[in-house]
């Protein structure tokens, strides 16, 4: 049987959960009403480093919204210069990781933008939707959610 000092630390295991949760619901439910895509897969990792190490460098808007602009830009010009080769894609990536370690924002779920962007052949305005909007809106439902809960985020702007 638990007792009942469990129960608090079992509750703060659900806090980054419902974060994640809450972030793609909004950015779906925003998407769904605009009828502008907010989302991508790599948002879901992006959730976990947001919501569940608030406090890591990782987890910076400037990380997070850098990472990805940076990392889908350099799919699409891989992508433009390049098409899709075993090589163009291990390029796309490690030309992301560098940029992102060089401008310091690094963000690993950034990392895998270059291999959606080339393996799915989207265009520029993928960089606008879902990129960098869907991005913004993750980093204002983890400001809001963070603050709710009463977690310091960002430990940064910039």
């Amino acid at each position: 049987m638990n007792s009942p000092a469990s129960f608090p630390k079992a509750f703060a295991l659900l806090i980054p959960g419902i974060g994640g949760f809450l972030a793609i619901l909004i950015c779906s439910l925003l998407g769904d009403f605009t009828r502008v895509a907010l989302i991508m897969a790599p948002f879901g990792a992006s959730c976990v480093i947001a919501f569940a190490l608030p406090q890591s460098p990782l987890a910076q808007p400037r990380s997070l919204v850098g990472g990805h602009v940076l990392s889908t830009l350099v799919g699409l010009c891989a992508l433009s210069a390049f098409g899709v080769h075993a090589w163009s894609l291990a390029l796309g990536v490690g030309a992301a990781i560098t940029l992102m370690q060089l401008t310091r924002t690094l963000h690993p779920p950034a990392g895998a933008d270059p291999l959606l962007v080339m393996l799915t052949g989207a265009g520029w305005s993928f960089l606008l939707s879902p990129v960098l909007l869907g991005a913004a809106v993750l980093v204002l439902v983890a400001l809001v959610y963070h603050r709710a809960t009463r977690t310091h985020y960002p430990t940064a702007w910039w």
